[in-house]
């Protein structure tokens, strides 16, 4: 069976988008492949990050994925620090990889943003360790967004570097998995915009905990244009608010954007809100009930990732022994 990995920050305030662009999508794999699912919290640090905040926006995130439907004893979910074999590996990956490499990742410069001077090196080298992540694994496929193909290219390069360099064939070459409509969920007022848990206006974005009262309010008060919805997905360029929002809809109602815009061609705003409301609440008010319930179990959730980070090493430490012994570490 081909492995997946994959990873979601713990950085508290799981969202539509996060829902929408992974979570969801990873319930899908479970049964189709072996899957490890990691709350990366060594990424997390690359900015800074309250000490005090973080082990509970681990357990929140850890509860949204097992509220969405992954099964903890089907799928490996677990902390990337409880792993000490990720910042191993990518201290060789450090070696391997090039400079011209990372300085062509876009990701550092819109997070460094023009204070790249002040940027952490841990912000740099970043695309390093998310190698490290998945080679870790020998992971076949990847599911990732369009912001993150980058990357993976990038850990597919340092793979071949490796394996060329020292003759082997240790590592595969991991292929992306992107899906389809509404993998990038845009702000609520701005189409132009990602949704973002970092947005200072807590209007642009759906979170997974929201009550029904709040769902409709925020959906009501997204930003929209004046012109009837169109017949035809055509009819949504140059409407980026339009079309973010009939993307939302027929991801959450799995339809496409075609037959979204075929059922409500000629209407008002207004109606395809109420109805853009319904399913919205149909489909994350359970999510956010059952995301409640597992927040306050604590015990239960640091006891799904310690089992995860178990059965993580027991793939992980074989894996690095063989990189080690490969690169020709001395391990008495």
């Amino acid at each position: 069976m081909s492995r997946i990995f994959s990873g979601i920050q713990p950085t508290g305030d799981l969202q539509l988008g996060n829902y929408l662009g992974a979570l969801r999508n990873w319930v899908a794999l479970q049964n189709d492949y072996e899957c490890i699912y990691c709350i990366v919290d060594l990424h997390a640090i690359t900015l800074w990050q309250d000490p005090a905040n973080l082990a509970p926006s681990t357990r929140e995130v850890t509860a949204g994925l097992i509220a969405s439907g992954l099964d903890p004893k089907n799928n490996v979910i677990f902390n990337q620090s409880a792993v000490p074999a990720h910042a191993e590996l990518a201290w060789v990956f450090n070696c391997v990889a090039r400079l011209g490499w990372l300085n062509r990742m876009t990701q550092f410069k819109d997070k460094a943003g023009s204070h790249k001077e002040n940027a952490s090196a841990g912000l740099y080298v970043y695309p390093n360790l998310m190698a490290a992540d998945i080679l870790l694994y020998k992971a076949t496929h990847v599911p990732v967004g369009e912001d993150q193909k980058q990357h993976l290219e990038l850990a597919r390069d340092i793979a071949q570097k490796f394996n060329n360099d020292y003759d082997v064939d240790l590592f595969p070459l991991p292929e992306p998995l992107i899906f389809g409509e509404a993998t990038r969920v845009m702000s609520l007022k701005d189409g132009s915009k990602k949704m973002s848990k970092s947005d200072p206006s807590p209007n642009s974005r759906i979170n997974m905990t929201d009550g029904a009262d709040e769902i409709a309010r925020k959906i009501k008060k997204a930003t929209s244009d004046q012109d009837l919805l169109p017949g035809d997905p055509k009819g949504l360029e140059g409407r980026p608010e339009a079309a973010n929002l009939m993307g939302i809809y027929a991801a959450l109602s799995d339809k496409t954007i075609a037959d979204v815009c075929t059922e409500f061609e000629g209407q008002q705003f207004s109606t395809f809100k109420a109805a853009l409301t319904d399913v919205a609440v149909s489909v994350l008010g359970p999510i956010g009930d059952e995301m409640a319930r597992l927040v306050a179990d604590p015990g239960y959730l640091d006891g799904v990732l310690k089992d995860g980070s178990d059965r993580a090493k027991a793939i992980a430490d074989p894996i690095l022994a063989e990189v080690f012994d490969t690169v020709g570490f001395l391990r008495p």
